[in-house]
């Protein structure tokens, strides 16, 4: 029997199995979950029979054995669910974005450090990809140097006819910058090992939408800290021809060498996902990662535990999105986005 128990509030994006089996592999328990929707019940139950089903969330906010609350509900409503969660004494790991808005980013921090819980979010294209792990490794070890300059490509297949309503409206979604590119910023911050950074550019887009105003289907910014500069596009224009969901990238430039993730597929190349590019004084290699191994829920279990900060730093966490939220309001700015 696992030592820490855990329950899903909202399970509105399919995140929410990863976040789940992150925690499982982990050695967590996961007892139980809160959903408004049948449909989406109905299959999370049968995936996980030992979760049980509550009527309300209350029931898992009140139950003192439950010390982890993770959530993948509407983006607009993660907010409250955390907020909720760390001041009935539990931790909380979301799914990215951690919030919508500078308001609730502002009280999500304040009730963290008035309850001192851990405020966490699990960006899986980080956390959960062995490639942009090993890569982290690699980095560390020193093979190409001081990281000066990354650039992120985040591209999604938007796959209309299987996308609820709130996807395509702004306040419940948050905007592409602050959704999906959250990602790309979190990374930029891992590998230029800084807790903070400056949005100096950013754009949003509706290139080719218009009978759905609400989205935004391609988003940029570019970025930088004291040592590094970064720049991150992220869209919903991957087309029916790959074979995945998105050719996500990540390209990382040393002083020494560089390093170039293909994380989901090496077009008209290599099977499989996970492809690592290594370019140094000593040559050219590729290394496949797909055995790396992912430490992010182990790491943020004994943080439960031991109340420390090896999964993520708190600060980390937070500017990610501190920056995500900027580059969004920025890239809003004069449109008929901004409010």
């Amino acid at each position: 029997m696992s030592d820490l128990k855990f329950a899903a509030i909202g399970i509105n994006h399919a995140h929410i199995y990863g976040q789940v089996d992150c925690l499982i592999r982990a050695g967590a328990e996961f007892v139980g979950f809160y959903a408004v929707e049948d449909d989406l019940a109905e299959t999370f139950g049968n995936k996980y029979p030992q979760a049980r089903r509550v009527a309300d969330q209350r029931q898992i906010l009140e139950d003192t054995s439950i010390a982890i609350v993770v959530t993948a509900a509407i983006p607009a409503d993660r907010a409250e669910i955390a907020i909720a969660a760390m001041r009935h004494g539990k931790d909380v790991l979301t799914d990215k974005p951690g919030m919508t808005t500078f308001a609730q980013f502002d009280e999500i921090r304040h009730v963290q450090q008035e309850t001192g819980r851990i405020f966490s979010v699990l960006y899986s294209e980080h956390f959960e990809v062995p490639a942009a792990v090993e890569a982290g490794n690699l980095v560390a070890q020193g093979v190409i140097g001081e990281v000066i300059h990354t650039v992120g490509l985040g591209p999604h297949s938007l796959r209309l006819n299987n996308r609820p309503d709130w996807f395509f409206t702004r306040e419940r979604y948050g905007g592409i910058l602050c959704d999906i590119a959250s990602h790309q910023f979190e990374q930029f911050l891992f590998f230029s090992s800084a807790m903070d950074g400056e949005i100096t550019s950013a754009n949003v887009h509706n290139r080719n939408h218009p009978h759905r105003p609400g989205l935004q289907d391609v988003g940029d910014a570019t970025m930088r800290t004291a040592t590094t500069t970064g720049y991150v596009r992220v869209d919903w224009f991957t087309p029916e021809g790959l074979p995945t969901w998105g050719d996500g990238r990540l390209t990382i430039l040393g002083t020494e060498g560089y390093i170039e993730l293909r994380k989901y597929v090496d077009i008209a190349g290599r099977p499989g996902d996970n492809h690592l590019f290594l370019v140094d004084r000593k040559g050219v290699q590729h290394i496949d990662c797909s055995g790396t191994d992912l430490p992010f829920g182990r790491q943020f279990l004994d943080d439960v535990r031991n109340r420390t900060e090896t999964a993520m730093p708190q600060e980390r966490c937070f500017n990610a999105m501190k920056m995500a939220l900027t580059a969004q309001q920025m890239a809003e700015a004069g449109t008929e986005w901004a409010r």
